[in-house]
């Protein structure tokens, strides 16, 4: 089964590995960088859009933050 919790901490680690800050995430996906802080930090889930989104600004896979790859 898949955990948000999981999915949360694969979420964080690659966002620290990306070298961009939370800021500049917000900045390219078009949230509030506190938007992304609650996403990381907080029972607060992206919309799948933006989830796709932040995907793509970090150059990874959904999957691999779903945990299913």
């Amino acid at each position: 089964m898949i955990d948000i919790k999981d999915i949360q901490k694969r979420l964080r680690e690659e966002i620290k590995n990306s070298g961009l800050t939370q800021k500049e995430i917000a900045k390219r996906v078009g949230i509030n960088p506190s938007t992304v802080s609650k996403y990381l930090k907080q029972d607060k889930y992206p919309a799948i859009d933006t989830f796709a989104n932040i995907c793509e600004v970090l150059g990874i896979s959904a999957d691999e933050v779903l945990g299913l790859k």
